[in-house]
């Protein structure tokens, strides 16, 4: 059977205290709703999410799958039956989940479709070490749910309930919309609360199951002290899968990974090494300590850092090493070829067997546009090099030590880009004599 998710992420978020909206704080370099709208998309055929008024970032983020705007925060109720346009005639069942939730495996989302064949709604529940405020989940005799109490309406018997309300649920379309239809507001907050539909459909006689799942899958995230917890859990799991895999991680705590990191096997990740998005180590590579990736591949055998940062576009080539304090962007280093030490490579083609000496600097922006550097094959650029851009290295050209180089060099010459030294006989001393003068 066919099957539609409604994800909400109107809400401001207002314990972040951030002018982005919640659905958009990232955990391992991914916004919430996109942690969840991936897990939804191996799981549902159609997805609806439901935004704010003027979050146009979070359709962007949303897209392809189609938004619409809830005009007025009048409730989770409400958000949800913003979607009923969308989803009217939709033959199959409907799972209303919140972006703030993002955590929910597909697996437990296929548990929670599973279950609605055997009843006409059913609900993720959990049982956390602190049920706190949640709302109490109470079943009947026969393991059903009666009917969800708040916990300030509950008894202190409802209270000792440790079975808790996540507030996700499923029904079919037609049962949901017209639930929703019903929901009042008559509380407090004047509010329509979509877990309002459980009496109506216990009221119709119908079916109303729970399906348990781990709290770390199903709370909820409000404020930073959430988010870094739930980042926390994250970075676990990505951790013990990387290691799973067959890399070897030094001092896994300190390893920060993103949610689309690829490892090959027997790579090797040294302590506080920082992964961004975009980032896929082939086999046998050495990510040595403290360097940080983003957006690059590191191919078969190469050997990066320590204090190496790799920025997006940057290719590192098989057995290539890019050493301590040097940085890429967009720049790539062929086969073999290496940049040990200090320096800035951007915008650049560096060729198989290249050596790149400490203090080498591309200057590929002249203050309007950027501009590529070519360095052959087995060309030796040697220390404290400037090269300015554009400009072409041939292969197994060779730039001496000190230059500053603004034309091409053809293959296998030298280039010197030095200013002639000028030594003046005893100028040394008779400037110290001086300034000692200076000074009485």
């Amino acid at each position: 059977m066919t099957a539609a998710a409604i994800l909400l992420a109107a809400g401001l978020g207002t314990r972040m205290k951030s002018r982005l909206p919640k659905a958009l704080h990232p955990i391992a370099g991914r916004p919430m709703l996109n942690h969840l709208i991936a897990a939804c998309e191996a799981v549902f055929d159609r997805i609806v999410v439901v935004v704010g008024p003027e979050m146009a970032a979070l359709e962007r983020a949303a897209a392809p799958h189609a938004t619409v705007v809830q005009a007025e925060r009048l409730g989770t109720g409400h958000a949800a039956l913003q979607a009923a346009p969308l989803l009217a005639d939709f033959p199959g069942d409907v799972a209303v989940l919140y972006a703030d939730n993002p955590l929910i495996t597909p697996e437990t989302m296929r548990r929670l479709r599973a279950a609605r064949a055997e009843a006409g709604l059913t609900l993720l529940a959990m049982r956390p070490a602190d049920p706190a405020r949640y709302g109490r989940v109470v079943q009947d005799a026969a393991g059903d749910v009666a009917r969800i109490v708040e916990y300030a309406d509950a008894t202190e018997a409802e209270r000792g309930i440790g079975l808790c309300n996540a507030g996700v649920l499923c029904a079919p379309a037609a049962d949901l919309f017209r639930w929703l239809g019903g929901v009042r507001n008559d509380n407090r907050a004047g509010e329509y609360y979509l877990p309002d539909v459980v009496p109506l459909a216990v009221a119709e006689g119908r079916r109303v199951r729970a399906v348990e799942a781990p709290e770390a899958e199903l709370r909820g995230i409000n404020s930073r002290a959430e988010l870094a917890t739930a980042e926390a859990e994250v970075q676990g799991a990505l951790r013990r899968a990387a290691m799973a895999g067959g890399a070897t991680l030094i001092q896994p705590e300190s390893v920060v990974l993103c949610h689309d990191t690829r490892l090959g096997q027997d790579v090797t990740i040294g302590p506080n090494v920082v992964f961004g998005p975009g980032v896929t180590v082939e086999d046998g590579v050495e990510i040595r300590a403290f360097s940080h990736l983003e957006g690059c591949v590191v191919r078969q055998g190469a050997v990066v850092g320590p204090f190496a940062r790799l920025r997006p576009g940057s290719d590192v080539g098989q057995g290539a090493h890019v050493g301590n304090f040097v940085e890429l962007k967009n720049a790539v280093l062929g086969e073999g070829a290496k940049a040990n030490h200090l320096a800035y490579l951007g915008d650049a083609a560096i060729g198989a067997g290249s050596n790149i000496g400490a203090g080498t600097i591309t200057c590929n922006y002249d203050g309007f546009a950027k501009h590529r550097t070519e360095i052959g094959a087995g060309v030796f650029v040697g220390s404290n090099t400037t090269l300015v851009a554009p400009i072409r290295l041939g292969d197994g050209a060779f730039a001496a030590a000190g230059s500053t180089l603004t034309h091409d060099v053809a293959p296998d010459a030298m280039a010197f880009g030095r200013a002639r030294p000028t030594e003046k006989a005893g100028a040394a001393a008779t400037y110290r004599a001086a300034r000692r003068k200076e000074k009485r």
